[in-house]
């Protein structure tokens, strides 16, 4: 996952600094040398991260932060602040057109992820705002380039103009705006040709494609595994076409994510859109301070409520609320949470959405992946329609009978039934708003492993905390 370096670099800087009540000029500077070194290594540009750290060691010189009472907290604030704002502040909102249609041009180096990324926002468009997009197939050069597009749209069912590969892409594009109007498209994203290196004549052609469609987004797409790369070719774009916005591609591949804190500064254009995930759903908003919070290992609450809130149906939630106080949750209802689960993504990457979680190494060495569900989900098919809705029945043999069926040892069938009754009480006392005993009732296995760290993550926190709060009373008292 991008920014992992990052994070745990910046932490180690921070840890310093947590281990002193109070800190001197002389602790700063050597945070802000590691904090600059760090940056370096994530392929930041090396203007952006010179200006970051003149900017926060000013800051946190301050009197008010020297003086403070929580100094490490004032420079961490000071810190989250001012990578928010290299970023861009706030998300920005795609360029709408006052009439039908928005017209989208993609624009970026070949391999970028071009063609996949207007399959995305296609979607996106259509499932968020119910617009009727049309995707353009402008890229003539790029072997099967047209067919993927039209598979795509196929995938999402999104109508795709294209005419092969033996027309000029100005005059495709021309033929694909008049079907636009004809069709009354609320959206045009036009697909256009990349190459392996910025050249004169891709930026030509894609000139007169501005100069015909009068775009009211142009978007930058770029591979973020570039590194400090992917600020070269958004800045040589940007001389070229005066681009809209960028979207940043591979965010959740092995990269240093250095292109996240560089192309804003450098071009002054926003991020608006970071893909991060091989699915047609992963295409998300990009939010400046949201993603300061995660490159600081403090989580991302609002992105985890709003990934649920996409993915869980309220109905059925509901249902399952109902199921909880009736104390009638069975398999079937437990085969339909895990399913719910798994549409939100990878549980690691949730996992580090959680503030408490976002950098613990015990919840980064779990490996929980869609494998681990799909050994629960193997267990609960190999039970017979009856023994799901009555988890009782589950006698010695039929365990063993499970076990066989599912390919699974007897060992993880009765670990996994003792976990969904675990889960199932549990529930049941949440649904009646009682909280006491909790951390005890989450069992083994991927359920119990999680629930077991975010019960003793936050009571570490309380803890802690309390303990901050009772030395902070007692160094006031002293001050005074």
């Amino acid at each position: 996952m991008a920014f992992e370096g990052l994070t745990e670099r910046l932490q180690n800087a921070f840890s310093k600094l947590r281990r002193k009540g109070k800190i001197t000029e002389s602790d700063v500077r050597d945070m802000m040398r590691e904090v600059r070194l760090a940056l370096l290594e994530a392929d930041v540009n090396f203007t952006v991260v010179k200006d970051f750290v003149n900017t926060v060691r000013q800051r946190a010189l301050g009197a008010d932060v020297l003086d403070s009472l929580t100094p490490t907290q004032q420079v961490l604030k000071i810190v989250n602040e001012e990578l928010t704002k290299v970023m861009g502040d706030t998300a920005v909102p795609l360029n709408k057109s006052t009439h039908i249609p928005t017209i989208i041009m993609m624009v970026g180096l070949q391999g970028a992820g071009k063609t996949t990324t207007a399959g995305k926002l296609a979607l996106k468009l259509k499932n968020e705002e119910h617009a009727r997009p049309l995707m353009i197939a402008a890229d003539i050069y790029r072997p099967a380039a047209v067919d993927q597009l039209v598979t795509l749209g196929k995938q999402i069912d999104v109508p795709v103009f294209e005419q092969g590969t033996d027309h000029d892409p100005v005059d495709i594009v021309k033929a694909g705006l008049d079907q636009a109007a004809l069709q009354k498209n609320d959206y045009v994203l036009i697909d256009t040709a990349g190459r392996l290196q910025i050249d004169e004549q891709l930026m030509d052609e894609l000139v007169r494609i501005k100069a015909l469609a009068h775009p009211d987004e142009i978007l930058l797409v770029v591979d973020a595994m570039t590194g400090q790369n992917a600020t070269e070719v958004a800045k040589g774009f940007n001389d070229q076409l005066d681009i809209t916005g960028v979207v940043l591609t591979k965010l959740d591949g092995d990269t240093r994510g250095g292109a996240a804190l560089s192309i804003r500064a450098v071009t002054g254009k926003p991020i608006k859109f970071t893909g991060q995930g091989e699915k047609l759903e992963d295409l998300d908003v990009f939010y400046p301070d949201r993603m300061a919070n995660r490159i600081l290992g403090m989580g991302d609450m609002m992105t985890l409520i709003e990934k649920a809130q996409k993915d869980y149906d309220a109905n059925q939630a509901e249902k399952m609320a109902e199921k909880m106080r009736e104390n009638t949750f069975d398999f079937n209802d437990f085969l339909d949470q895990m399913g719910q689960i798994q549409n939100m993504g990878p549980v690691q990457d949730l996992m580090k959405m959680i503030p408490g979680l976002a950098n613990n190494p015990a919840a980064q060495n779990l490996n929980i992946g869609d494998k681990d569900i799909d050994h629960l989900k193997a267990i609960v098919y190999s039970m017979t329609p009856q023994e799901r809705e009555q988890p009782e029945l589950l006698n010695p043999s039929r365990r063993r009978r499970i076990a066989a069926g599912s390919g699974r040892s007897v060992q993880e069938v009765n670990r996994m039934i003792k976990q969904f009754n675990m889960s199932k009480e549990m529930m049941q006392k949440m649904s009646k708003g009682n909280m006491s005993g909790m951390e005890g009732m989450f069992g083994g296995g991927v359920q119990g492993k999680l629930g077991q760290m975010a019960m003793r993550s936050m009571a570490r926190k309380t803890k802690k905390n309390k303990k901050k709060r009772l030395k902070n009373v007692k160094r006031f008292k002293t001050h005074q």
